[in-house]
């Protein structure tokens, strides 16, 4: 099942939440196209635990905890993370207003950072992608948009539906399957499980202290 919609506030622009989406797009396309030039790429402005944990005295090592969170490994990686950042990012920039999101989503982020750390401190497995910060929003959206409907692209064989289920099932489930993962793939650094999990608690925490409702 594939998201494709939600309940979307009308008339509202969410201008940072398609800032956020550009310049994704952008940094991809500014990625390296060799697979040797982008592991190099990766190690030098991904996010390397053990980076961070052996040297925490180096200042580039937390410029790599922003600047690991617009890159991508592949095409999949981004329009997936993409997908999800624009279904849902909309209803929480309307929600806390746009200066707030984007402080917000930096926040989760970082959370999210912290949390793959936590899980994998000595891995040298560079950690790039929206996902993490992402998660928050998911995270803040389960709390504060519970009976949005979301509209789920089916697939069954050869039949293909669109329905429409409460984004409390919808996002219930991807938390938990995050968290399933995360505990089945608890002794590798693939893709970060850790980090999903803690992006979406941070945002279901955090989103109340950025709580604003927009008078437009």
């Amino acid at each position: 099942m594939i998201p494709i919609s939600d309940e979307s506030p009308k008339g509202y622009i969410p201008f940072v939440n398609y800032g956020l989406i550009i310049i994704n797009i952008v940094a991809f396309i500014y990625q390296p196209g060799s697979s040797e030039a982008l592991s190099a790429f990766f190690n030098t402005y991904g996010l390397v635990p053990s980076k961070l944990t052996e040297n925490p005295g180096n200042p580039m090592v937390y410029l790599n905890i922003f600047s690991s969170m617009f890159l991508h490994a592949d095409l999949m990686h981004l329009a997936g993370n993409l997908l999800y950042l624009w279904i849902f990012g909309d209803n929480i920039e309307y929600l806390i207003g746009h200066a707030r999101y984007l402080i917000f989503y930096l926040i989760v982020g970082i959370a999210a950072a912290m949390a793959q750390i936590a899980g994998f401190p000595g891995t040298d497995v560079p950690m790039v992608g929206a996902s993490g910060a992402i998660s928050g929003v998911l995270g803040a959206y389960l709390l504060k948009f519970p009976r949005n409907r979301v509209s789920l692209l089916f697939f069954f064989f050869f039949i293909i539906r669109v329905i429409h289920v409460p984004a409390l099932i919808v996002l219930s489930f991807w938390f938990i399957f995050q968290i399933y993962n995360g505990i089945l793939f608890s002794g590798e650094a693939g893709v970060a499980w850790y980090a999903h999990i803690g992006g979406f608690v941070a945002g279901f925490l955090v989103i109340k202290l950025f709580e604003h409702y927009p008078k437009y």
